[in-house]
């Protein structure tokens, strides 16, 4: 009968302890909810001469995951470019970017302040940002390459469905 008691007891008050926690971080997901699914579909990639970071890239899938196979449409990314040189021009650095072997078909540039940023997990103030659209793909798993003449190669993985529907790890 103690024992039954006890549990109660203990049940009682980790419940009364957690709920308030609970709803509070609920609300604070609920309200970031945006955020955290952006968040979900950006990857970073950063070049390196030394131990220096030269070139960092970040890109954010735009495209949301449907399960009829009849879609069609291209696959969009917003590209963050930082690249760390004394006149920092993009227009003038020799890179190439690719997603599964194709290249992109449009490259946007995108002005500071666009809407679209303020729906996006990561911005930095030092980069440059574009709107690149890409080649429809059937696949499931999406393979960008980017490539710079002076400082090597990154790969960024992207799914069109949840990684872990893909993979039981997240890409190698």
């Amino acid at each position: 009968m103690r024992m039954i008691g006890w549990t109660v007891a203990a049940a009682l008050l980790l419940g009364g302890c957690t709920g308030k926690e609970h709803d509070a971080l609920l609300t604070h997901y609920e309200k970031n909810k945006h955020y955290h699914k952006q968040l979900i579909k950006t990857e970073k990639v950063q070049l390196y001469e030394g131990d220096l970071t030269r070139v960092a890239l970040t890109a954010t899938y735009l495209n949301t995951y449907t399960p009829d196979k009849n879609v069609t449409e291209d696959e969009r990314f917003i590209i963050g470019l930082y690249i760390d040189e004394e006149s920092s021009d993009v227009s003038g650095y020799e890179f190439n970017l690719t997603l599964n072997g194709q290249p992109p078909l449009r490259i946007v540039p995108l002005k500071k302040e666009e809407v679209r940023f303020k729906e996006l997990s990561f911005v930095s103030e030092w980069a440059h940002f574009f709107l690149v659209d890409f080649p429809h793909q059937n696949d499931k798993r999406l393979t960008m390459l980017f490539e710079s003449e002076a400082y090597g190669k990154g790969t960024l993985y992207f799914a069109k469905v949840p990684k872990y529907l893909i993979s039981k790890k997240a890409f190698d």
